[in-house]
């Protein structure tokens, strides 16, 4: 049985089941003055039309190709791409150097013609549809010969480096595996193979046991904030049912799925009231052809504010250099959130 009273009060280290890694968390460390830096809050007020943008339907981008004039999603290829299909394979072994290239292709997800709005302001119907879009390019790229997995993202705000404030994310598809989806796909396999159940399965049903981390759940999908969370208000959503990828989502399950996006996102909203910076990916099984019976596909949300608008966590210092850490304890924040839905 977990003393509770322990963990939100002195300095102890938490597990990550997902990766094998320890982060460190400090409740005490709340109560310190803040005389660092303070992020400028953007203007929540934008046009649902922006004749500069480069994503807005009609307009032109960029490369000098132009937007349909797209009234639910549109996705395309990125203009200014961090991979490339073209390049010529090669391996260099030199020594103790060592480099190998890599190809890939990377997509654009516009989530709505709006402007003015992200998902927090979009209704679920909308956003059921950026879930179907984001089923296609997953299956659609894939299938694409060199491509072993498809990583769907967003960056929300300024602060998390976000360059266009339109509604949108990316998927960068590539040939190899990404470090921190090997990392949860090894912990998952050898979890699956000693117990022969989902590692993220059985995670949900000790939670629900007790629900104190659990922000909010439907049907078929479960927000919490993971015990071992490194951001001061991350938070998950898995699906109850085991499922690989988010290709494997019914009808039912999408409208599920999007109903969670829509509660969080639109909770995140009110912690501070302002249109709240996030970085989110869906982490799920590769796509080459082996066997990943073993994966649970999972959403991951990254926020970085800590005390208000203007105040972040930053990762810098012992951070960088040892683990991660956190003031605010996991259970400090679902209670946070509990209460704002």
């Amino acid at each position: 049985m977990i003393q509770k009273e322990v963990l939100q009060n002195q300095s102890h280290k938490r597990f990550n089941i997902l990766t094998g890694e320890w982060i460190l968390v400090s409740p005490h460390r709340t109560k310190r003055p803040w005389q660092g830096q303070q992020e400028k809050t953007a203007a929540d007020v934008r046009p649902s039309y922006d004749k500069d943008c480069y994503l807005c339907p009609g307009n032109t981008r960029a490369n000098g190709e132009v937007n349909p004039e797209y009234t639910d999603t549109y996705s395309f290829t990125n203009d200014f791409a961090a991979l490339q299909t073209d390049n010529a394979p090669f391996a260099i072994n030199d020594g103790l150097l060592r480099a190998e290239s890599e190809q890939g292709t990377c997509r654009v997800i516009c989530f709505s013609p709006d402007h003015s709005k992200s998902l927090a302001d979009m209704d679920t119907e909308a956003i059921v549809k950026v879930v179907s879009l984001w089923q296609e390019e997953y299956h659609s790229l894939g299938h694409k010969k060199d491509i072993n997995y498809v990583q769907i993202f967003e960056n929300k705000g300024a602060v998390m480096g976000c360059s266009n404030p339109h509604p949108h994310g990316q998927i960068w598809a590539q040939s190899s595996i990404p470090n921190e989806v090997g990392k949860k796909d090894e912990r998952q396999k050898a979890y699956y193979t000693a117990n022969g159940k989902s590692l993220l399965g059985e995670y949900v049903r000790q939670e629900s046991s007790n629900k104190e981390r659990i922000v909010y759940e439907n049907d078929d999908m479960v927000v919490l904030v993971p015990f071992w969370a490194v951001w001061p208000f991350e938070t998950m959503i898995v699906p109850k049912k085991q499922q690989a990828h988010i290709g494997q989502l019914s009808e039912t399950e999408r409208i599920s799925f999007a109903d969670a996006l829509h509660f969080i996102t639109a909770t995140y909203d009110k912690v501070f009231d302002c249109s709240f910076p996030y970085s989110a990916g869906i982490h799920q099984a590769p796509t080459d052809g082996k066997d990943y019976d073993h994966w649970h596909w999972h959403m991951s949300f990254y926020p970085p504010l800590l005390r208000s608008a203007t105040v972040k966590k930053f990762m810098v210092g012992y951070e960088m250099f040892a683990m991660p850490q956190r003031d605010i304890t996991a259970e400090t924040a679902a209670q946070r959130l509990r209460e704002l839905a």
